[in-house]
Parts: structure tokens; C-alpha cells; sequence
């Protein structure tokens, strides 16, 4: 990280021009708190995706496509990300409506990328 580089240039400078010994110290204090904040960021971020959470937004649309109509309703539902933009899901209905119907209602939903339907 080039933060902690500048910190670590910038102690050095204050050392050696002004005589503060104590600087270098603190910057490696402030560098490991820069460190420490990117990578929790950095599990908060990976664990959703290695864990295969559902996204609840797309999960909201796929709720609101299908069962808009008043003809069909979500027995069950999985939502997984496959890639940065790319979702897939597998959606298990029971009513009126037949797979082909709630593939149509689904393709409106442009993340996802792969769907499969069951009926029941």
C-alpha cells in the first residue's frame, strides 16, 4: 500500500531534518490501523461471496417478477452470485403459471444469468 510507504518516508524525513524520533513509531502505529481497516474491508467483502450469499435486492425482484401477477407463489428460492455481475438462481413455484412463464417473468432481470425453474 502506498500510504504506508509515505508514512514510513515521512518518518524518516522527520527524524533525520527535525530530529522527532518518536515519528517513526506513531507512523507505524497509523500504518497498521491503514493495514488492519483494508483488510477487514477485505473479509467483509470476500466472505459474502465465499460463502454464497443470496443478494436480497435481486432476491426482492425475483419475489416481485413472479409473484406480481397473483397467479403463482415462491415455495422455495436460491439466489448465488456467479460472477461480479452475474447471478443464478433456482426458483420452485406452485399456482397457475408453468415454467415457461416464469422463465419470460424472469428475463426482465438482467443479472441473472442462469435460472432454474421447478413447479410443484
Amino acid at each position: 500500500m502506498v500510504l504506508t510507504s509515505v508514512f514510513a518516508i515521512m518518518a524518516l524525513l522527520g527524524d533525520r531534518y527535525l530530529g522527532w524520533v518518536w515519528l517513526d513509531p506513531a507512523m507505524g502505529i497509523v500504518g497498521s490501523i491503514v493495514i488492519a481497516v483494508w483488510a477487514w474491508n477485505l473479509l467483509r467483502d470476500t466472505a459474502a461471496v465465499l460463502l454464497d450469499t443470496g443478494n436480497p435486492r435481486i432476491e426482492r425482484k425475483v419475489q416481485q417478477e413472479v409473484e406480481g401477477p397473483g397467479d403463482t407463489r415462491i415455495v422455495d428460492l436460491h439466489v448465488w452470485r456467479l460472477g461480479p455481475e452475474a447471478h443464478a438462481a433456482i426458483v420452485s413455484v406452485t399456482g397457475n403459471a408453468d415454467t415457461h412463464a416464469v422463465r419470460s417473468r424472469l428475463a426482465r432481470i438482467h443479472e441473472l444469468a442462469h435460472v432454474t425453474v421447478e413447479t410443484r
